[in-house]
């Protein structure tokens, strides 16, 4: 019996250590989504020094949340790490394309291809409100680009076939996208025609000013 004492003294601390591990996990991950919103809501201000500050502090959270589960790889690869993770990828990737930047890739970002996959796909449906805040002035090239690259990562995901449990539901995320993206593209085409109803308004004003102006130097 004194044996049996032993080894479940020693079970005990082991799952004592884990389940530490594990709140914390859960408290670094709820940090480090409420910095990746703050960090997106900057880019999309695009007030830059503020968005490259969130990113700094969205790293050290992420390299706080690996290390407290560095012992456990279920942990790590957990719901609520793998959604933490998969806002940080969101952040980046959203901040690379509204700067103008080249991608963050899986190895940078030091993430699984599938969570980096998950991070890209919510990133395109962030650029839908980029959009309508381009389009709230009036239709730009900007806005035109950056549907494109909605419909890129769209075309992209849609080749990833795999069961859900491989890719962690990055499937329904895929369906979201496609509905965001549709959506955007019909907001992006009345901006364009109302665009240019109102320049055509413009040069007839300007044609019949002009007309005005003439007559009466005759």
């Amino acid at each position: 019996m004194d044996s049996l004492e032993i080894i479940g003294d020693g079970i005990r601390a082991e799952l004592e250590a884990k389940n530490r591990a594990r709140d914390e996990a859960l408290a670094r991950s709820r940090v480090l989504i409420r910095h990746c919103a703050s960090t997106i809501k900057a880019v999309h201000r695009k007030s830059w020094e503020s968005a490259q500050e969130g990113l700094s502090t969205v790293r050290s959270t992420v390299d706080q949340l690996v290390d407290a589960v560095a012992d456990y790889p279920d942990l790590y690869h957990s719901g609520y790490t793998q959604d933490a993770l998969k806002e940080y990828v969101e952040a980046y990737v959203t901040y690379a394309i509204v700067h103008e930047e080249p991608l963050p890739t899986p190895e940078s970002l030091n993430v699984t291809g599938s969570t980096y996959l998950n991070g890209l796909a919510e990133a395109a449906t962030e650029l839908r409100r980029t959009i309508l805040n381009l389009i709230r002035h009036e239709h730009s090239l900007e806005a035109e680009q950056l549907l494109d690259q909605m419909d890129n990562i769209y075309n992209i995901l849609m080749t990833f076939d795999f069961p859900d449990a491989i890719t962690y539901g990055l499937r329904r995320r895929v369906d979201v996208l496609r509905s965001i993206l549709e959506r955007t593209r019909g907001d992006l085409t009345t901006s364009l025609r109302q665009q240019q109803l109102a320049d055509a308004l413009k040069s007839m004003e300007n044609h019949l000013n002009i007309s005005d102006q003439s007559s009466e130097d005759v």
